[in-house]
């Protein structure tokens, strides 16, 4: 049974503003990249899916629960990082964490124990009784991580946990989230629209454009190997190219980069056939080469030329 499943979801805003058309997708466990560029729906999905927000049309589960009738229990079992700042500023990271574990639920001993070991989990002990508005922006996203973490949720969802941070910020995060999927065992799912980011802590994609399905799938099948060998030059790959298309094969260069059509070399040859030409062609031309390597597809290609939807998560 997946843990989230959305049939035909629809959300239009006033001014006739789709912001969600027509989702249908289902997602199980681990750690789940959602991405999209700003305003392809990410955000208002989660809203949705926590019951903070009414669908136009279709209809949402979270945990076998209807987002339409049960959103209360579904911020019960899920935790929630916003995207935006939140945060109190005249209350300390333990005094709000705490508070946010007793509304969902835990009595106040076993809050004030979850909240420690938390905030001691996410980075913040040493700076947990300081007041919220004196914090960097780092240390806001680490509470609003901690937050949502601190009642040992079933699900969580982080909509753009990086945003604001610096790259060194950012690597803290992602590494954070890591250890949640890994150590904890926790469904996560991370709406970012930074595909570098998703490649790094996700194992299943669902990828979204204005407010429709483009793929999803795991997220090794995004980064697979092409049929296409890829060559990098010190110098222009023109006259390579040339003269392994004067060979019969297909390729096209672009700068110093030049890619080969393993096919091209003709049926039986293989990949090898195609290094050993470039070999041969490169020390003819007196060329030196930086890497030879089988090309592999990009997350980004996937939004430069639209996608398939393969199965659910």
């Amino acid at each position: 049974m997946p843990l989230i499943s959305t049939r035909a979801l629809t959300k239009r805003y006033p001014g006739g503003i789709t912001a969600l058309d027509g989702l249908t997708v289902e997602i199980g466990e681990g750690v789940i990249g959602l991405v999209g560029a700003n305003g392809a729906g990410k955000s208002t999905l989660i809203k949705i899916l926590l019951g903070l927000l009414p669908a136009t049309e279709g209809e949402a589960t979270v945990l076998d629960l209807d987002t339409a009738t049960h959103g209360a229990r579904i911020r019960e079992l899920v935790g929630y990082m916003p995207e935006h700042d939140c945060l109190p500023p005249d209350v300390s990271a333990t005094e709000f964490v705490s508070h946010m574990a007793r509304v969902s639920g835990l009595p106040s001993g076993a809050a004030r124990e979850r909240t420690a070991d938390i905030l001691r989990h996410v980075g913040l002990y040493e700076e947990r009784y300081r007041p919220i508005g004196g914090y960097s922006t780092g240390m806001k996203q680490r509470v609003k991580l901690a937050q949502a973490l601190v009642h040992d949720p079933k699900v969580l969802l982080l909509d753009e946990p990086t945003n604001g941070l610096d790259p060194a910020g950012r690597d803290e995060m992602l590494a954070l989230i890591e250890r949640i999927g890994r150590d904890f065992g926790m469904t996560a799912i991370v709406a970012s629209h930074l595909l570098g980011e998703i490649e790094r802590v996700a194992d299943w994609l669902v990828a979204i454009d204005a407010g429709r399905l483009l793929r999803t799938a795991p997220l090794a099948s995004f980064t697979e190997r092409t049929g296409q060998l890829l060559v990098e030059t010190e110098e222009g790959g023109e006259p390579l190219a040339q003269r392994l298309v004067g060979r019969g094969m297909q390729a096209l260069a672009d700068g110093r980069t030049v890619v080969v059509d393993i096919a091209s070399a003709g049926d039986g040859a293989g990949e090898y056939a195609v290094y050993d030409a470039v070999r041969d062609e490169a020390v003819a031309l007196n060329m030196a080469l930086v890497r030879i390597e089988q090309r592999r597809h990009q997350l980004e290609d996937l939004f430069r030329t639209g996608g398939t939807d393969e199965r659910v998560a």
